[in-house]
């Protein structure tokens, strides 16, 4: 049952879209902007830093705040398979809510914000390593949709080799794996994108990820 509850948590504050409020709130419509996204990288195309930065923030935070909340009220942080399930599921519904938001058609985000939130809510190492990768990949390729799917790729490796345990880490890279592929889905437009060689770099104009 906590399970249950966990993920309905997670998904309900996944699904708020900080990024359409908040430029609704501005009198924008985001949906109606560049690729029609509410992520963080699409709000930045307003032309508004501290409204996309606001977004990445809590776009993040919502993410890592569904796994604390199971945590420590659903699970009391007991270390144990069952209240790993419980966490996982927490995080995982959070990434679901916002990439597939009930209340937008289930038309959402990519999900990139959402899943760092989300990993640095299970083991802030593993969420820091995915920042580092995408920050590199950003830097030298200038791709934000292949620092982000390299990270994300690189995510259910990273989470397996730094769990606390056997148990937790099989649990924790399958959660990651999961998250992984519907990252990849939402993206399949930047990788086609990516191959063809027509993917705009960071600080160009055109279709980004978010």
């Amino acid at each position: 049952m906590n399970f249950l509850i966990a993920t309905a948590i997670g998904y309900l504050l996944g699904s708020i879209p900080f990024g359409l409020l908040l430029t609704r709130a501005a009198g924008i419509d985001i949906r109606a902007i560049g690729s029609g996204n509410i992520g963080a990288t699409n709000v930045l195309r307003t032309g508004n830093r501290w409204m996309a930065a606001a977004t990445l923030l809590l776009d993040a935070g919502k993410g890592a705040a569904a796994v604390l909340i199971a945590r420590y009220l659903l699970t009391g942080d007991a270390a144990s398979p069952a209240a790993d399930m419980v966490v996982f599921g927490a995080g995982v519904g959070a990434f679901f809510g916002h990439v597939f938001p009930v209340w937008l058609g289930f038309k959402g985000g990519k999900g990139v914000a959402t899943y760092i939130g989300v990993l640095l809510g299970l083991n802030w190492i593993v969420g820091l390593v995915f920042c580092g990768v995408w920050l590199l990949i950003a830097v030298t390729r200038r791709f934000s949709s292949l620092a982000a799917l390299t990270a994300a790729a690189m995510a259910p490796l990273f989470a397996y080799g730094l769990a606390r345990n056997e148990s937790s880490a099989l649990l924790f890279a399958a959660a990651c794996a999961l998250m992984t592929l519907v990252l990849y889905y939402k993206h399949w437009p930047n990788i086609r994108r990516l191959i063809e060689g027509t993917e705009p770099k960071i600080g160009a104009d055109g279709p980004r990820t978010s």
